[in-house]
């Protein structure tokens, strides 16, 4: 699945930990929860999912109790930038350049931030999500935080709205605000949050949405 952020976003990758702060209603709230998720079971291995820049993997690998992790993105330029933002941990890091369809190893926990929207139908994501659940230990965990809208119209245009003005407020024109919404669309699938807890429950996992700062959502898949 080809990807790249200058391609999607229009900005370079050095722009990208900015501009997502523009973009994302709360974001740093919703990185750190995403987090502490993962960390509650003191992982061995952790695979991030579209590392990006590397935030998310960097809020883990800072938690107490995380042991290594493996940073997987098809898009070389985030992934130069996670390597120097992630240097600092040494060999607890290892980088991959790769798809969500590549094959998973075995690992403890799963995470991803903002990357699983690129994939566009729900039964592929529902494939993913097996996958995922067969690579995780028994008890391992599987956290995704992402946007999510309702597929109630009038719920869906009220979560626009909020997310624009989020938008405007962190210096975006307002007409630019909605111009993104569009652009955006031609690559990104917002599932309600039902559809994707019913996926992941449909892969095995018990899973819950653990925060929403609509329409950034945090949902989390357990295997027994």
């Amino acid at each position: 699945m080809a990807h790249s952020v200058r391609g999607h976003l229009g900005i370079e990758a050095d722009r990208y930990d900015e501009a997502i702060r523009q973009f994302i209603p709360g974001y740093e709230d919703g990185i750190g929860r995403a987090a502490r998720e993962v960390a509650r079971g003191r992982p061995s291995l952790v695979l991030d999912l579209g590392a990006g820049t590397g935030a998310l993997s960097e809020a883990v690998l800072s938690e107490e109790g995380v042991g290594a992790l493996i940073a997987v993105d098809i898009d070389p330029e985030m992934l130069a930038r996670a390597r120097a933002r992630l240097r600092r941990f040494g060999s607890r890091v290892s980088f991959e350049c790769g798809s969500f369809d590549d094959p998973l190893p075995g690992c403890d926990a799963v995470a991803a931030s903002l990357s699983l929207h690129h994939i566009p139908a729900l039964g592929r994501k529902s494939a993913l999500y097996g996958r995922i659940f067969t690579a995780l230990g028994p008890g391992g965990v599987f956290v995704n935080a992402d946007v999510a809208m309702s597929d109630d119209p009038a719920r869906r245009s009220a979560c626009y709205q909020k997310w624009a003005a989020h938008l405007v407020s962190s210096g975006i024109d307002e007409r630019r605000a909605w111009e993104h919404f569009d652009e955006w669309a031609a690559k990104d699938t917002y599932f309600p949050v039902d559809d994707e807890l019913a996926a992941m429950e449909g892969a095995g996992f018990r899973a819950e949405c653990i925060w929403r700062d609509a329409p950034f959502t945090l949902l989390a898949g357990r295997k027994p």
